[in-house]
């Protein structure tokens, strides 16, 4: 086993946090670039959500195929390929000359992107000692925020400086050189046993964990929150390129430096769990992001940034106490469980914008407040029906 501390924790935990930093960079950098690709393909903010929108939705669905064959290829295997189609898939983005061209690849970008999250749990599960596992765990979550952060920002810079799609060109040899340093410093599996795919199974697992009142209830607060809070950044960033904020993309780029307190709220959770019961302290997360989701109504530029401030810090305290939850309830094929959530997370990221756009259509960001909080209201009732369920410890 990889022990803390060793020069294998040290490489292992280098070479999956690079790719974490990569693969989020490259699901999320086209987020701040909508209100110019707006103005560029005459299309509506509906519309164009869809370039970034495509992207989590097929990476949603790759995760349901790179779990399973992850268990009968190897870990290793999965990343390296998947990786490799992530580099290819960006360099392809550098050539796009129409929108549907852009959708078509986005949407294999987002399927290559699914291979990180699908199996860098399992590896690190099956590889690191207990010490080493909380340890690299925890460096990977935030190696994802940093990639989350990075992207955006990055790319609303880089779009400042010539045409949006300059962004790809930086983004795909970084992917590339990430491709090359994980081969070369992610250690072989030792301890994974391939087993046998077979689809029936597979779905009779997912079919068992939908039938569970605890983890159903869960992937719903997950999905609907994500739903939400991820598309709010959307409809912000059309707010602000508006009067009287006019912002460029490379401003509304540093909005999300706004996720930082995300890392606090993901880094509490553990203390949380402790002193409240996980359904109780998803509701006190819900309840600070209603909190900033209102602040945002205020017309000042701090107070609309502030506001995401405090909506970041309770949604990923609540996700990560759902994560962990899920975890501790599923009682057969936690893999298969923990991957049906970030299914639910991430169709419910790439459908969000479909909801709220009716709401922005109807009053702008008065409209997408309201609709927000119309939805975290029901995520706070399902995440108090949890309270009804004891902590489960396997």
């Amino acid at each position: 086993m990889i022990e803390k501390k060793s020069r294998a924790f040290y490489t292992a935990s280098f070479a999956l946090c690079l790719a974490a930093v990569f693969v989020f960079a490259n699901l999320h950098l086209l987020q701040p670039l909508l209100p110019e690709l707006s103005r560029d393909f005459a299309l509506s903010p509906l519309q164009t959500s869809w370039s970034y929108a495509i992207g989590t939705l097929t990476l949603g669905a790759s995760l349901l195929v790179y779990g399973a064959l992850s268990d009968a290829l190897g870990r290793r295997t999965i990343l390296l390929w998947s990786l490799t189609g992530m580099a290819l898939s960006t360099l392809a983005l550098t050539q796009v000359e129409s929108y549907s061209s852009l959708l078509a690849w986005r949407a294999v970008q987002g399927f290559c992107l699914g291979g990180l999250p699908a199996v860098a749990i399992a590896y690190m599960g099956e590889e690191f000692s207990k010490p080493a596992l909380v340890a690299a765990v925890g460096y990977y979550i935030s190696a994802n925020s940093v990639g989350g952060i990075s992207g955006r920002v990055l790319a609303g810079w880089f779009a400042e400086l010539n045409h949006w799609q300059w962004v790809f060109y930086p983004m795909a040899a970084g992917s590339a050189l990430c491709v090359w340093l994980v081969w070369r410093y992610l250690p072989r599996s030792s301890y994974f046993q391939p087993k046998p795919f077979t689809l029936q199974q597979a779905m009779r697992d997912n079919w068992f964990h939908l039938r569970q009142p605890a983890l159903l209830l869960t992937y719903l607060i997950g999905g609907l929150n994500f739903f939400i809070f991820l598309n709010q950044y959307t409809f912000v960033a059309f707010r602000l390129a508006e009067a009287p904020y006019q912002l460029s993309s490379g401003w509304i780029g540093l909005l999300f430096l706004t996720y930082l307190t995300g890392t606090v709220g993901s880094a509490i959770s553990g203390k949380a769990s402790v002193r409240l019961h996980p359904g109780l302290g998803m509701a006190v997360g819900i309840g600070i992001m209603v909190m900033g989701t209102l602040l945002t109504l205020l017309t000042p530029l701090w107070c609309i940034v502030l506001g995401f401030f405090i909506s970041a810090f309770g949604f990923f305290l609540c996700h990560s106490l759902a994560s962990a939850w899920v975890n501790h309830q599923a009682v057969r094929a936690k893999a298969s469980a923990s991957a049906l959530y970030l299914v639910f997370y991430y169709v419910g990221a790439s459908s969000g914008g479909l909801f709220l756009s009716m709401f922005w259509q109807w009053a702008h960001w008065n409209g997408v407040v309201l609709g927000s909080v119309a939805v975290f209201l029901l995520t706070l009732w399902l995440s108090l029906r949890l309270r009804r369920y004891p902590q489960v410890l396997h």
